[in-house]
């Protein structure tokens, strides 16, 4: 096996493994609670926020983000003047939001990936994140959904890549990206269609 194929292989185990540690789920077992049967069922920050409090919940997002930011990154800092150090950190970072949403030690279960994906993107676009988390921001504050900033966020990344001129790599990425988390969101979807989506309330715990 060739060192490239080997770095890619690295990549992609690692990620996967990486991602499939649900900090949702360990949160909440530390608070003698399975965030599976709690809630909407999901073991991402939202849900975890919404049952335990803000303080698990934003910890939560951070050690999420955290996954997709050291799978995306480790390549780029180890292997800086790698010609396929990019590709290598992309490869990390789709596995790395696989293992998220299907984890190995959930039987295959797992969240959304927007915190894992804010995490990765971190280190791979920065300035289109910036863009995609003041777009969250706004529509979150003005609607209190937590999905539809998502999506919003998630439809925003290829927009802004297209105009920032990033490589062609990380655009077809970002396209894939999006799409990935419309289909993870199609539940939340028919939801806001139909009118019956939750608002997030404030939370003091």
């Amino acid at each position: 096996m060739t060192t490239t194929a080997s770095l890619f292989l690295a990549s992609i185990l690692l990620g996967y493994l990486l991602g499939s540690i649900s900090f949702g789920a360990l949160v909440a077992r530390a608070h003698g609670i399975n965030i599976l049967e709690e809630g909407s069922g999901n073991p991402g920050a939202t849900n975890v926020k919404r049952v335990l409090g803000k303080r698990s919940g934003n910890l939560v997002f951070f050690l999420d983000a955290l996954k997709g930011f050291v799978a995306a990154s480790w390549p780029l800092l180890a292997l800086p003047h790698y010609p396929f150090a990019t590709h290598i950190a992309l490869v990390g970072l789709i596995a790395c939001l696989l293992g998220h949403s299907f984890s190995l030690f959930l039987q295959f279960r797992g969240g959304k990936g927007v915190a894992t994906t804010v995490g990765g993107l971190l280190a791979l676009m920065p300035i289109a994140l910036l863009i995609g988390v003041s777009l969250w921001l706004l529509v979150f504050f003005s609607t209190r959904y937590v999905s539809l900033a998502s999506l919003v966020l998630g439809i925003s990344l290829p927009i802004s890549a297209f105009f920032l001129k990033t490589s062609p790599e990380l655009f077809v990425f970002s396209v894939a990206l999006a799409m990935f988390i419309v289909v993870r969101h199609r539940s939340n979807i028919q939801r806001l269609l139909a009118g019956t989506e939750h608002q997030f309330t404030r939370s003091s715990k």
